[in-house]
């Protein structure tokens, strides 16, 4: 009989497209969400606060997690050091650097240049996995950027060289998470997507402590609002845990070149959300750009 854990034991069948896609649906919703969010919270509560507390409780729920459940597998002393590269990619290079960089550069340059991830994550997957160079999926990743590319475009995006500086802190900031990524995948696969997500997570934290601690500190709490403390929940249990974990456990039954791909649905259903909630208008470009992102994504599955 196969044994089934949080680890990266024997699976008894792997999960198809039917199980995934909701899975997949579910992390654009999230990412969607973490802007506005995030907005919110940074504008009452100050951002290395912010942050502070986020990464805080989201590491303390990951861990009382993964210690609740059984693992088949312990991990190896050499992959430890993995896990400390995996950290530093997601909290300090992720996590701070965009925080950083959006302070120093136009509304709307985060989304556009985290909208190049997917090709980042393509062509690293190639180069560290040795994933296989098929002609579709280089289509369909083509088609899909395009398509984001057209609805940032067709938007406010301003670009100038006042900008400079700040949108090289992003990119730094985007290939954190591509690396992060490719690099976490063998592990996912070894020790289970929760356990990888918690570890990585939580030594970040512990790295960004010391600073984030001394701001907290420093911050007056008196005009923080239920809605700010709310957004700081939603971004540690949404976001380090929920969207973290999940995007691990995508990870691990799905090629990262393939994965990528679907990364570009994130402005369409960001678009629709907006659409059925604020909204929002939906502009001609953006109905060009989501159907060409639409036609990548189906020439990837193909």
């Amino acid at each position: 009989m196969n044994n089934i854990s949080s680890d990266g034991g024997t699976e008894k069948s792997k999960p198809g497209l039917t199980v995934l896609l909701p899975a997949i649906i579910t992390l654009q919703l999230l990412d969607a969400l973490c802007f506005p969010v995030t907005r919110y919270g940074t504008l009452i509560i100050e951002p290395y606060t912010f942050a502070f507390f986020r990464f805080t409780v989201s590491s303390l729920i990951l861990l009382a997690i993964v210690r609740s459940m059984k693992h088949l597998c312990p991990i190896e002393r050499r992959d430890w050091w993995r896990i400390i590269v995996l950290a530093v990619l997601v909290i300090p290079l992720n996590q701070m650097l965009y925080m950083v960089g959006q302070a120093r550069t136009a509304a709307g340059h985060g989304a556009f240049l985290y909208a190049t991830a997917p090709v980042w994550i393509f062509v690293l997957a190639i180069i560290h996995l040795k994933e296989k160079v098929l002609a579709r999926r280089a289509a369909g990743i083509v088609l899909a950027f395009a398509g984001v590319m057209t609805i940032m475009l067709g938007g406010k995006t301003t670009f100038g060289v006042e900008y400079l500086w700040g949108d090289i802190i992003i990119f730094a900031a985007v290939l954190g998470w591509s690396y992060y990524t490719v690099l976490g995948k063998p592990l996912v696969e070894k020790y289970g997507a929760l356990r990888m997500t918690a570890y990585a997570i939580a030594i970040g934290s512990a790295l960004y402590f010391p600073f984030g601690l001394y701001r907290a500190l420093k911050f007056d709490y008196s005009g923080v609002t239920a809605g700010a403390w709310g957004a700081v929940a939603f971004m540690a249990l949404g976001m380090s845990v929920a969207l973290y974990g999940l995007w691990y456990w995508v990870l691990k039954y799905m090629e990262a070149s393939r994965l990528a791909i679907w990364h570009n649905m994130f402005p369409v259903i960001s678009a629709a959300v907006a659409y059925f909630t604020l909204g929002e208008p939906l502009t001609g470009t953006f109905v060009v750009g989501g159907i060409m992102v639409l036609g990548g994504v189906t020439v990837n599955e193909l």
